[in-house]
């Protein structure tokens, strides 16, 4: 490459410096450029001058003042689906705090300064539920003590809180039946509700000796956009799995497709095609008469994240 002078150089090698601001370039034997200046290696092993580039890299950068952009919170909201008495139902927390005091909403909080989203998300999860995040790469929760976990979308509105500006990134949370919840935080108490009545036009949701009312902030729009995630997801992949405990059989998993998607499947059909698949399901070994009726074939989730064929959602 041409120096300053147009005389050709040793070739600019980029290098991390930490104590700078990550750019620093190591130069061969002819130097010359202004800034900081030291030692260094080329890429062709030549040790020579290392410079760097922080004077001329702001010099380029238009001045940032945080303070000219309005302050915001972030928070994490939770839909959590189970299914209980063969209904889908999310967990909701009833806030003992302004704003929206009294009202049902989804479980939830802001986000520390020292964690990222997914740890927050995982902590309000243990919080409310006492159940720990499954993370593929670690190692498995306890029986009985997992939930699947993922991010479902952000909600940015800036009138959605009245407080202030807060964005808020929603999880969805996925785990077998349920026992009663636990309140915590600003909640007053928590109670599981099937989403047939959370997502009702009738003036909300209420318990049958108060006013109905929405839930609060926007989290009627979350928590269809939930129920939506896990419904079209179980078409193709093996989310369903994630409300059955470990072992399950065949009519158990086929009752969790009726109850997220609120219509009747045909047993055979259903049979067929869960088996069908290679690896979707592995016998476990066993069998149970839990259902009641003849010993039923225990099975647990194979490795197979993804249903090819899909198995397509009735219209209702």
């Amino acid at each position: 490459m041409l120096s300053e002078s147009g005389a050709e150089a040793e070739e600019d090698v980029l290098v991390s410096d930490a104590a700078d601001d990550g750019r620093t370039f190591a130069r061969g034997v002819m130097g010359g450029r202004r800034g900081m200046t030291g030692e260094g290696v080329t890429a062709r092993g030549v040790r020579g001058r290392v410079y760097r580039q922080g004077d001329d890299y702001d010099r380029f950068m238009s001045p940032y003042d945080p303070s000219a952009f309005p302050p915001f919170a972030v928070t994490v909201d939770l839909v959590v689906l189970t299914v209980r008495r063969h209904a889908l139902c999310a967990l909701v927390v009833r806030r003992g705090e302004p704003p929206f005091q009294g009202r049902w909403a989804l479980p939830g909080g802001f986000v520390r300064g020292d964690e990222d989203l997914s740890a927050a998300a995982a902590r309000e999860l243990s919080e409310e539920t006492g159940l720990c995040a499954q993370d593929p790469a670690g190692p498995a929760p306890a029986p009985g003590n997992g939930a699947h976990l993922e991010q479902l979308a952000t909600y940015g509105d800036p009138r959605r809180d009245p407080r202030m500006r807060v964005v808020s990134v929603a999880h969805l949370a996925l785990a077998p039946d349920l026992p009663a919840p636990r309140a915590g935080g600003d909640a007053h108490s928590a109670r599981w509700a099937p989403v047939e009545d959370l997502l009702s036009q009738d003036g909300g949701f209420g318990r049958e000796d108060e006013q109905p009312a929405p839930l609060a902030f926007d989290h009627a729009q979350i928590l269809a956009d939930g129920v939506e995630r896990a419904r079209s997801k179980i078409e193709y992949s093996s989310l369903a799995t994630a409300f059955c405990p470990a072992e399950f059989t065949v009519g158990e998993l086929r009752r969790v497709y009726e109850a997220v998607w609120g219509v009747a499947l045909d047993p055979r059909n259903f049979h067929r095609k869960v088996t069908g698949t290679p690896g979707f399901l592995v016998p476990a070994g066993g069998t149970t008469t839990r259902q009641g009726g003849r010993p039923a074939q225990l099975f647990r989730a194979g490795g197979a994240t993804l249903l090819n064929p899909p198995m397509l959602r009735p219209e209702v």
